[in-house]
């Protein structure tokens, strides 16, 4: 009997083993991020004032996640001094803002096209 059981116990730590391997094996390879890495695009400061729910804060988060873009997401319903700066500072009474470059530009909702002409010609300058 005990043989039988010393058997099972072995066998039950192996198979174990298999399927931590295997979940480690499926999430594949990553590189970390270097910060030596040379940046592909340089950009000004991106502040995005919104709230967790918006469709186009939420187009805006992903559009500058998937290109890289740095930014500082601020949730005006979370943060008082965010809201504040929205409605008395860019006179906002609605979200997406983007704030770009240290308040040169002010963006009111999203727009892909209108956000690269104004990083582009903040760019240019």
């Amino acid at each position: 009997m005990p043989a039988i059981i010393r058997t099972i116990i072995v066998l039950t730590f192996i198979l174990l083993a298999a399927i931590c391997q295997a979940e480690t094996a499926a999430d594949g390879p990553q590189s970390p991020i270097s910060p030596a890495a040379p940046a592909k695009h340089k950009y000004p400061k991106i502040v995005l004032y919104s709230v967790s729910w918006c469709p186009h804060c939420k187009q805006a988060k992903e559009y500058f996640t998937k290109n890289n873009i740095p930014f500082i997401n601020k949730d005006v319903e979370l943060d008082d001094a965010a809201m504040n700066d929205l409605t008395r500072k860019y006179k906002s009474q609605g979200v997406p803002v983007i704030v770009i470059g240290d308040d040169k530009v002010i963006l009111k909702g999203f727009d892909e096209q209108k956000f690269l002409k104004a990083i582009k010609g903040l760019q240019e300058k």
